[in-house]
């Protein structure tokens, strides 16, 4: 069965209607019908035939082509059993040769199974995501350990700024920091709403994220990802007092904060990783004592 032109509205719409397919809203499916945009974002992915890729939401498969083309192994998560369907159909020979696979279901529950069950952290993580679920996979990947070499995202606008954000701008984020503690985070190219069919209400941007080599570490990393939440849970507040609110302990609060040289009165939006970091470890090796 060959795939529609990616890059035609009336053909995407057609072959919807052919298979009485609707588009799901709750699941952010819109079709970026932009073709140089496409092959750029594949391109910044830097996939061949020796590289293993997973796929968010491929949809009716646009960017699941391109890939398949370069050679990479492909693995795609997808909720819509009918477009699951569809594109099994697409890239059955690419499925004869074991080189594309489907994961169906809710990737937010599916994703780390495939860990789980001894299959090897791929070389790249890529995706169209919808807004509900972009800060969430991303955080979860990165809380549960697991780092891809190369990862390129579309995500709302919104949501690409907070993951660029660096501490002192008004987006800087819990969110900001576990991307930037990962990876070197940059923007590739910002998407309009007329580069997609349906035409979203909302401005899109990709993201380039590379897997840090001198990845920062610290004595307990589960610990530093709650600390630092707790740290942005009330964003008016100031450190001394979220940091009240995780530990439940003012005496430990006075001295992790004495000890790491940090202002008790500034807000988490102004802290650097590297101070996080280090009240984290000071934390706990004071728990220790």
């Amino acid at each position: 069965m060959k795939h529609p032109d990616y890059n035609s509205p009336a053909q995407l719409k057609a072959i919807l209607e052919q298979n009485g397919f609707s588009m799901q809203k709750k699941f952010g499916q819109n079709f970026l019908i932009n073709q140089a945009a496409r092959e750029k974002l594949v391109d910044a992915l830097q996939v061949d035939d020796k590289t293993t890729v997973w796929e968010v939401g491929p949809g009716l498969g646009s960017m699941t082509d391109l890939i398949l083309q370069k050679g990479a192994d492909l693995t795609v998560f997808e909720i819509d059993r009918g477009f699951a369907s569809l594109i099994s159909n697409f890239f059955e020979d690419y499925s004869q040769k074991d080189k594309f696979r489907i994961i169906q279901g809710d990737v937010l529950k599916t994703w780390f199974n495939q860990i789980h069950n001894g299959t090897n952290i791929p070389d790249r993580f890529f995706g169209n995501l919808p807004y509900n679920i972009a800060a969430t996979i991303i955080a979860d990947t990165i809380e549960k350990g697991v780092r891809f070499e190369r990862c390129v995202f579309t995500v709302q606008k919104e949501v690409a700024v907070r993951m660029c954000a660096k501490e002192g701008d008004d987006q800087y984020s819990s969110l900001s920091v576990l991307c930037k503690w990962a990876y070197d985070v940059k923007p590739l190219m910002d998407l309009s709403g007329s580069n997609f069919w349906p035409k979203p209400n909302v401005d899109s941007r990709a993201v380039l994220f590379v897997k840090k080599q001198d990845f920062p570490c610290c004595t307990n990393p589960q610990h530093f990802i709650k600390m630092q939440r707790a740290l942005f849970s009330s964003r008016r507040k100031t450190v001394r007092n979220n940091l009240q609110g995780f530990l439940c302990d003012n005496q430990l609060v006075e001295k992790s904060l004495e000890n790491a040289q940090i202002n008790p009165m500034l807000r988490a939006e102004v802290l650097t990783i590297k101070q996080m970091l280090t009240l984290s470890d000071v934390i706990c090796n004071l728990k220790s004592l």
